[in-house]
C-alpha cells in the first residue's frame, strides 16, 4: 500500500475513502488529464536572423519618415510669387492626362489651354487660371499680372512641357483653368460692337478640327452666339480649342443642348434657315429629304431658278439612328446667295456623317425657314460642315450689312411722297 501510494500520490488516501480504489485511480487520472490542458500550446520560433532583426526592432524606436523637401519659391515681380518643380515631380503629367478626359471636365470643371495666345485670350475674357505651367519666366511678362497672382504658378522645364505637349512646337506655357461659364465671360468690346443679329446652330458636329473651324468662323463674322446640340464634340477638347484659335473666348458658346432647350436659347420672332445639299431644281423630281445636309454642297446640272415651295409633310424616312418611320417637313429651297436674311436669323450646320437632324428640320419649318443650298460643278463631292458654314455665314453678314446700310439710307434720305 506503501508503494502504491507513492507512484500514485494521494491513492492511499483516497483508499481510505468511501468508493474504493477504482474511483481513486479514475479521479487521479482525471487531474492529470486537466494539468496537461493547462500546458501552454508549442511556439515555432523563426531563424536566429530573424529573431535578432525583430529583438532590433523592439528595441530602436521606429524612426519617422523624412520630411518631404521644402518647396523652392522665386520672385518673377512685386507679388509675383513662382515654385520650381523638384526633379521627379509628376504634377505636370498627372494633369495633363486627366484634364484631356472629357469625364474629368465634367465632373470637376477644369480645361486645360495651351499656348500664350489662347491663354492671354481666356485671361482677358475672365476665365479663372488654377494653375500655370512655365518653361521661361519670360512667359509670365506676356500675360494679365493681376490674374497671375491670384494663381499657381509652377515652373518647369521645357523639355516636361514638350514630352505632354500636344503641340508640334511647343511654347512652353500649358494652364488649368476653371471651366468658361458664357454668362460669365467678358468678351471683347470689338467684338461686341461687330456682332450681327445671326446665330449658329451646329447639330451633330463631330469632328474637333471642323468644329473648332466652325468657331473660328463664327467669330470671324461676328455670329451673337452659337448654339451645340448634344451630339456634338465637346467645344473644350483641346484638338477643337486649337482649330478655334480663341474664338472660345469672343463669342458666347452654349454646348450640350437638347433640342427640346434650343427655342429658350434663340431670340423670339427668329427665322431658322438650315444649310442643304439638295439642287433646287430636282425638288420636283423627288420628295425625299436628303441626307447629309452638313455637307452643304450640291451639283446642279444647271442654276435655273429655284422652286418656291411652302413647309409640308415629308414622306417618312429612317432618321440618324436607323429608326423607320420619322415624319419630316420638306422645307422652301433656294441658293446661298439669294436673299434669306431677316433680323434675327440663325442657321442650322448638319454633322459629317449623318447631316441635318429631324429636330432641326422640324425647327426651321416652325419659324418659316428655308433651306439654303451651295451649288458645285456636277461629279465634285459635297463640301464639307466647316466649309459650308464658313460660306453661308459670310453671306449671311454681308446680306444684312447691305439691308442696314439700306435703313440707313433711307433714314437720312426719306422718300417724300
Amino acid at each position: 500500500m506503501a508503494a502504491l501510494g507513492r507512484v500514485v500520490p494521494g491513492l492511499g488516501r483516497s483508499l481510505l475513502r468511501p468508493g474504493g480504489p477504482r474511483e481513486a485511480a479514475a479521479a487521479a487520472v482525471g487531474r492529470r488529464g486537466v494539468r496537461a490542458l493547462r500546458r501552454s500550446p508549442v511556439r515555432v520560433l523563426p531563424p536566429q536572423k530573424e529573431r535578432g532583426a525583430a529583438a532590433e526592432a523592439q528595441q530602436s524606436p521606429r524612426e519617422p519618415p523624412p520630411p518631404p523637401p521644402a518647396v523652392e519659391r522665386s520672385s518673377a515681380g512685386p507679388g509675383l510669387w513662382y515654385e520650381k518643380a523638384a526633379p521627379g515631380d509628376r504634377r505636370l503629367g498627372k494633369v495633363v492626362t486627366i484634364a484631356k478626359s472629357k469625364k474629368f471636365r465634367d465632373h470637376h470643371g477644369k480645361v486645360l489651354l495651351e499656348g500664350h495666345r489662347l491663354i492671354k485670350d481666356a485671361l482677358e475674357a475672365g476665365a479663372v487660371l488654377q494653375t500655370l505651367f512655365f518653361s521661361s519666366v519670360g512667359h509670365l511678362k506676356e500675360l494679365p499680372e493681376a490674374e497671375l497672382k491670384r494663381a499657381n504658378l509652377v515652373k518647369v522645364k521645357f523639355e516636361d512641357i514638350k514630352s505632354w505637349s500636344d503641340l508640334v512646337t511647343p511654347q512652353g506655357l500649358i494652364g488649368i483653368f476653371s471651366k468658361p461659364d458664357h454668362a460669365k465671360m467678358s468678351y471683347p468690346a470689338a467684338q461686341l460692337t461687330s456682332s450681327l443679329p445671326l446665330l449658329l446652330i451646329c447639330d451633330n458636329i463631330r469632328d474637333p478640327g471642323n468644329l473648332g473651324t466652325i468657331l473660328r468662323s463664327a467669330a470671324g463674322v461676328g455670329c451673337e452666339k452659337v448654339l451645340l446640340t448634344k451630339g456634338c464634340v465637346d467645344p473644350w477638347e483641346p484638338k477643337v480649342l486649337r482649330a478655334g484659335m480663341g474664338a472660345h473666348f469672343r463669342l458666347p458658346i452654349v454646348a450640350n443642348l437638347d433640342w427640346e432647350s434650343v427655342p429658350s436659347n434663340l431670340p423670339a420672332s427668329i427665322q431658322v434657315c438650315v444649310a442643304d445639299n439638295k439642287d433646287p431644281g430636282a425638288q420636283a423630281e423627288t420628295a425625299s429629304v436628303p441626307r447629309g445636309a452638313g455637307s452643304a454642297g450640291s451639283a446642279p446640272g444647271n442654276l435655273k431658278a429655284p422652286v418656291k415651295s411652302k413647309p409640308k409633310a415629308a414622306p417618312e424616312r429612317e432618321d440618324e439612328e436607323g429608326a423607320a418611320g420619322v415624319c419630316v417637313p420638306e422645307l422652301a429651297m433656294q441658293y446661298y446667295y439669294e436673299n434669306w436674311t431677316r433680323t434675327p436669323v440663325a442657321v442650322v450646320i448638319g454633322g459629317e456623317t449623318h447631316g441635318l437632324s429631324p429636330d432641326a428640320l422640324r425647327l426651321a419649318a416652325s419659324t418659316g425657314g428655308k433651306s439654303l443650298v451651295i451649288p458645285v460643278v456636277p461629279g465634285v463631292d459635297s463640301l464639307n460642315s466647316a466649309i459650308a458654314a464658313a460660306i453661308v455665314l459670310f453671306e449671311g453678314k454681308r446680306q444684312l450689312l447691305r439691308r442696314h446700310k439700306q435703313e440707313d439710307e433711307r433714314q437720312k434720305f426719306p422718300v417724300v411722297g
